[in-house]
This record gives structure tokens, sequence and C-alpha cells, in this order.
């Protein structure tokens, strides 16, 4: 990408005295309106978020060492693969990528000052810590043990835990995704800098910039789906519970409506982080551009249009369950295509194998098994085998978590030097990526064979000859579990004792490599003015800033 700089104007607007902002008490952390303290924030907030529902779901695995329920009772294993899933679901995964990387790169990435509504984004993350504090309160005052479904009419009528006080939290979190999914439009739409035209995008913009019209169409209806489960809860109207008059199918169109596009609210801005590092580590520009960013655009409208097979054994018609397994089918084609261009860019390219790029590596081989296995489950003869078996947590989590997990972590790899202006030990951190993907498949591999041979999910007791699978998943846990501690040690420590970054430690194209690490408060000076085509790999100051990243990669190891 060619950029050139003219003097302020427009969106961007003219850099104030005040372009470096130097306080960091805590006030000013906490009223701040500067996305990248914005990302920040919510990073810490997530993180340990994260880690209190790897902890409910380490409980889980150690209760399925052994066949029978003797660690915990059924009731308490309910509640804590409850409050491993809303936990990871509402508060880690569908907002990690948008709510930090997102935060702090979109300005950079097209040239901005900042958000088209900064104060709203700051307002998004007081509506998030607000969620997280009720669905915590829920949690730890007695809990609640209906999944992080909510499934009808066990949650709206038979269940005695917290589900109101959960769903509220849960329905509070999703404001907060709709305002960072509105910010996040009109900021792409309003405010790219002059000469960035929608074909110059980054593709993690175009990754977001889908995202979040899944965010704005989808979440409503889940929060209008939790509202009618609390209404029928604390009233009794016949909604969902059929001895009332009610339909429990309804809550599972309405939830399913939301909750499948929700796979691609994490997905798609794992797919953007992927597409920046393999052309960036393969040192050639992307291949497919347009088909890459089209096909964001199309994942998120057939992502719309496929929420029945999650209801192939809930009795809804035959014809219906057709037309939807065809769709689902055709819902892997955009996926497909993104796969394919990814290898093709790696085809014959100069691959440095440098931390970011052996995550995005790791993620490609995560998500094609998640993406493959999703094909079985389109497929109705197989999806009524292993339906609520095994063999849907294994599919769940190599998409959900494993690969979207992978591709944050190698995002913030990538960017962690822009964001912190320090470099980290690249041999921890080229070990941690190894361990991970180690890790995981250990753990959730096992779980498509258990769940094939037929051990039902969510039961805290189970046959005996399903422990041998059970007891790998467990270990795998454990190494997992020490893949994730170790970015957490070593990105501490590279903040106090890491070697500065330069402004370009990748030899990266984009705009936000052509400022100073970390980036000053408003970003740029001068307005920069887009001239060339996105990943121009081939041109000669991306060969020098290259050339240098590597001769800097040398001498710090």
């Amino acid at each position: 990408m060619s950029v050139t700089t003219v003097p302020p104007r427009g969106a961007v607007g003219p850099a104030p005295k005040n372009y470096v902002n130097v306080n960091s008490s805590i006030k000013s952390w906490l009223l701040t309106t500067d996305h990248k303290r914005v990302a920040i924030l919510y990073l810490i907030s997530a993180t340990f978020l994260f880690f209190l529902g790897g902890i409910a779901a380490g409980l889980v695995r150690a209760e399925l060492v052994t066949p029978a329920g003797d660690l915990v009772s059924a009731e308490t294993y309910n509640k804590l693969f409850t409050m491993h899933g809303v936990l990871m679901v509402f508060f880690f995964l569908i907002p990690i990528v948008p709510a930090v990387l997102g935060n702090f790169l979109i300005p950079l990435m097209i040239g901005a000052r900042d958000l088209a509504f900064p104060r709203l984004n700051l307002a998004s993350w007081y509506v998030y810590m607000t969620g997280a504090v009720v669905t915590l309160i829920a949690i730890f005052t007695g809990g609640v043990d209906t999944g992080w479904t909510f499934y009808t009419p066990f949650s709206s009528v038979y269940s005695n835990s917290a589900v109101i006080m959960t769903a509220i939290g849960v329905l509070i979190v999703g404001f907060s995704s709709i305002f960072t999914g509105l910010n996040f439009i009109v900021t792409i739409h309003k405010m790219r800098a002059p000469g960035l035209t929608w074909f110059r995008l980054p593709l993690f913009v175009w990754a977001m910039y889908a995202t979040s019209l899944i965010i704005i169409l989808g979440t409503p209806v889940v929060a209008i789906t939790l509202v009618l489960v609390a209404i029928e809860r604390l009233l009794g109207v016949g909604i969902f519970n059929p001895v009332v008059g009610g339909d429990p199918l309804l809550f599972q169109h309405l939830f399913w409506f939301y909750s499948h596009p929700a796979v691609y609210l994490t997905i798609l801005p794992a797919m953007g982080i992927i597409s920046e590092l393999v052309t960036c580590f393969s040192r050639k520009r992307i291949f497919g551009y347009k088909y890459i960013a089209m096909s964001s655009l199309a994942i998120a409208a057939y992502g719309f249009l496929v929420w029945g097979h999650h209801m192939f054994v809930s009795g809804q018609s035959v014809y219906a369950s057709m037309v939807f397994s065809l769709l689902s089918f055709m819902v892997a084609v955009p996926s497909a295509i993104k796969v394919f261009n990814w290898t093709a860019t790696l085809h014959k390219g100069s691959i440095w194998l440098a931390t970011p790029m052996l995550y995005a590596l790791g993620f490609l081989g995560l998500f094609l098994i998640g993406g493959l296995t999703g094909l079985f489950l389109a497929s109705l003869a197989i999806d009524v085998h292993v339906h609520d078996t095994y063999f849907i947590v294994a599919h769940f989590h190599y998409i959900m978590v494993g690969a979207v997990v992978l591709a944050f972590l190698g995002g913030l790899h990538f960017w962690w030097p822009k964001i912190t202006g320090r470099m980290y030990s690249e041999k921890w951190a080229r070990l941690s990526a190894v361990v991970i993907f180690l890790g995981f498949n250990l753990t959730f591999f096992p779980q498509f064979i258990v769940g094939y041979l037929g051990m039902p999910r969510r039961y805290h007791a189970y046959a005996p000859e399903f422990q041998f699978w059970n007891i790998l998943s467990s270990l795998g846990s454990v190494v997992l579990a020490v893949g994730y501690f170790l970015p957490l040690i070593y990105l501490l420590i590279s903040l106090r004792t890491g070697k500065r970054a330069p402004a370009n430690p990748w030899g990266a194209t984009g705009l936000e490599w052509q400022i100073p690490s970390p980036p000053p408060t408003y970003n740029f000076r001068e307005t920069p003015v887009v001239t060339g085509p996105p990943y121009n790999y081939s041109a000669v100051a991306a060969e020098e800033a290259y050339r240098e990243a590597r001769k800097q990669e040398g001498q710090r190891e």
C-alpha cells in the first residue's frame, strides 16, 4: 500500500497539540475515549473472564476422569458447564476480537484519528462490565444449570437456578456488542483516509464490517428471546411452555436464528486476522483479494439461513430439514474460498515462521478439521446419529475455541509490538504456539471418537468403556492450560523487559505500520493518502522493511 501525507482534513482532522497522551492515571483510563485504551480495557476484562471460564472447564474435565460422578453432584456439574459456556461464549469468544483488536486497529488501518463515536465506545465497555458483574453475581450466588443455550421449558419453568439474573447479564452484554458494531459500520463508511477505496481496505476491516452487520441484525433477536424467557418465568405466560399453550420449538428457532450467526461473529474476525498474517509472513500479495472480501459478506448473509440444522431431531418438518441441510453445505463454500486463497498465497511464498505465522498455520489445521466435521453435521443421516453427543462438543470447540483463540493469539502477537511498543521473547512464544496446538488436539480430538461411539454430552457419569478417551481429553486440557498461561507470563514480562519495538517490526504493509509503536493518542499527525493497492509486498519499501525486520530478529535471538 503506497501512502503519502497531506495537511490534516476531513474525518481524520488535525492532530491536537497533545498529540501524545502521557497521562497514565487510573482516572484517565476509566474516562478515556481513546479507542486504543478502550481496547486494552477490553483485553484485561475479557482475559480475566476467560480464565474464570477455564477454571469451570477444568473442573468439568476433572469430573470426567472417572465414569462415576464422584467429584461433584449432577446439579453442580450442570452449573459448571453452564458457567463455562456462558462466560466463554458471551463474554469472551464473541467480543474478544472485535472489542480488542477491532477497537485498536480499525481507526489505524483506515487512517482515522478515532472511531466515529468515541464516547459510545467507552460506554460499550462499561455496559460489558455491567453485564459481566450481573452474570458473575448470578453464578456465585447459586449459579444457573440450563446450559448456555437456556433451552425451554426447563429454563422458563422448571429450573430452580438463577436463570433470570443470568439472562439479564447476557442481555446487557448484547447492547455492548450492538454499540461496537454500530461504531465500526459508521467509522468504516465515513472515516476512511483519502484514496482508501473499498477494494483497498485491509481484509481485517472487511471481516469486521461483515461481523458488525451480523451483530446489528442478530443480537436484538436473542435479546428479545431472553426477555420472553424471563416473562414466561415471572408471569407464567404461555410462550414456550406447552402445558399452557406455548411452543418450545419457537424458542429454538429464535435462539438459533441468532446463535448460529454468532459462530460467524467469532470466526469472521479470526479469518480477517489470518488474511493479514498469511500475506505478511508469506511476503506475497494475497491471492484473490476481492474473493476473500466478498466471501466475508457471503458468510454473513448465509449465516442467517442455516439455523435449522441445529433442530434436525427437534421435530421440525423433514422438508425444512432438507432445505437447511442443503444451505448448510452451501455456507461452506465462502469459507472454502478463503482457505484455498490462503493456501495459494502460501504457495511459493518466502515463508517466515515467526510466532504469528505459527498461530496462523495452527488455525488452518484446526479450522479444516472443524469445518469438515461441520459438513458431517449438515448431513441429516449422520447428524441424527451424533446429535447431542461429544462429537458436537468437539466440532464446536474446533471452530469456536481452537480456530478463534489461535487466530486471536496470532493477531495479538502480530500487533503486540504496535500495541505496547515492546517485543516479546520469540522462543517462548513459539513454544507456546506449539504447546497450545498439541494440547488442543489432545483435548478435543478424542471427543470426536467418544461422541461417535455414543457418549452423550452434559452427562457427569458415563459408561466405563468411554473412560480411556475421557482420560486423554482431560490430560490434554492440562497441556492446553499450560499453553494458555505461557503467553500471559511472557507478554506481561515483555512490558517491563522487552526490547523497544520499531514502527514496523515485521516489514508489513498497511497504515498502522506507518506510525510509531505504540501509536500516539491521535494516531496520525497528518492525514495519510493511499495511492496504491493493499498488501504490495513487492514494493521496494516493503522489501527493505522486511530485511530490517529479519536482521533485528536475528539480533534478538
